[in-house]
């Protein structure tokens, strides 16, 4: 028995069960830190038991690795672990790019068919610029929605949005405009607790209200936190206090850290007998990625697990 896999047998009881709900981690956390070997990444998955990925910047992210699709399937399959989503986006907003990005959504779908992957995770578009018409770009980029919506369905998969600073659907007036404008048969829900906490929203009652559109979810701690100092990233960038990056990323917390009311969102899932993934997107990892995703499965454990696994 080699050391990983005496690791792996003494941490084993303490891991997520990935029974009804499964866990799953994001690529974009190594974007905040020196260059990993993918395979390098997905052997933390292993060890602390997220057991899928939602993958980021999609296709570049293939080229960032030196990975063809077929090699990063054989590497997730490998350790029996899966790619389950990735990041999708697009100038939903703009008619005239509406027949693009229904071709992107085709080719992350195609994509992801050979995972065995089924949800397709839809972030808004950035927020349009004052003096343009907002109400127009947000009907239209609902149109675009409800559009991803059934081409997902026709290939057997499910599309939802997934809230988010900085971008069209961040408020909660905005969550609730999109899910009234969008069609429940077409178009789900797939929050991101941190993004609905620092953007006002009261995060269980939007997993309560939309109980039965949700179909992926971030589980991500978060309270607003300014900055003292600079913020040294790992990858070697230098955000300033003063930044909107540097207070974002101070901002964002392991599980139980922060202000989100997971136990409250967990009941919720209950309730609906929820099945299904749900990524644990950290944007920050102040002892790096293995030590951050090792106290997040540990709170899974203790705190998640009794009232839903």
């Amino acid at each position: 028995m080699n050391r990983r896999d005496f690791i792996a047998m003494l941490m084993a009881a303490k891991l997520p069960a990935n029974q009804n709900v499964k866990w799953a981690l994001s690529s974009a956390l190594w974007n905040q830190f020196r260059p990993w070997k993918f395979t390098d990444m997905l052997d933390v998955m292993k060890d602390t038991g997220f057991t899928g990925m939602r993958l980021t910047s999609f296709p570049a992210i293939l080229e960032k690795y030196s990975l063809t699709a077929a090699q990063m399937q054989k590497e997730f399959e490998k350790r029996n672990l899966h790619a389950v989503t990735i990041s999708f986006n697009g100038p939903a907003h703009d008619l005239a790019q509406r027949k693009k990005v229904l071709g992107d959504a085709k080719v992350a779908i195609e994509f992801l068919k050979n995972f065995g992957a089924r949800n397709l995770v839809v972030f808004s578009p950035g927020r349009m610029k004052p003096g343009t018409d907002v109400e127009a770009g947000f009907k239209i980029m609902c149109e675009t929605f409800n559009a991803i919506g059934e081409l997902a369905g026709e290939n057997g998969f499910t599309a939802g949005l997934h809230n988010h600073l900085n971008q069209m659907v961040e408020k909660p007036e905005e969550v609730h405009k999109c899910m009234a404008m969008t069609d429940p048969k077409l178009f789900k829900f797939s929050p991101d607790t941190a993004h609905l906490h620092l953007g006002g929203s009261n995060v269980v009652e939007m997993f309560e209200r939309y109980k039965s559109r949700l179909m992926f979810m971030d589980y991500k701690d978060a309270k607003w936190t300014t900055p003292a100092e600079d913020l040294a990233l790992d990858n070697g960038k230098l955000l300033p206090k003063d930044s909107e990056q540097a207070k974002f990323f101070s901002s964002i917390y392991d599980l139980g850290d922060g202000g989100v009311d997971f136990p409250g969102c967990h009941r919720v899932l209950k309730s609906i007998g929820y099945k299904g993934w749900i990524c644990v997107d950290l944007d920050a990892a102040r002892k790096g990625p293995r030590a951050s995703y090792e106290r997040c499965g540990a709170y899974i454990t203790s705190k998640l697990e009794p009232i839903y696994k």
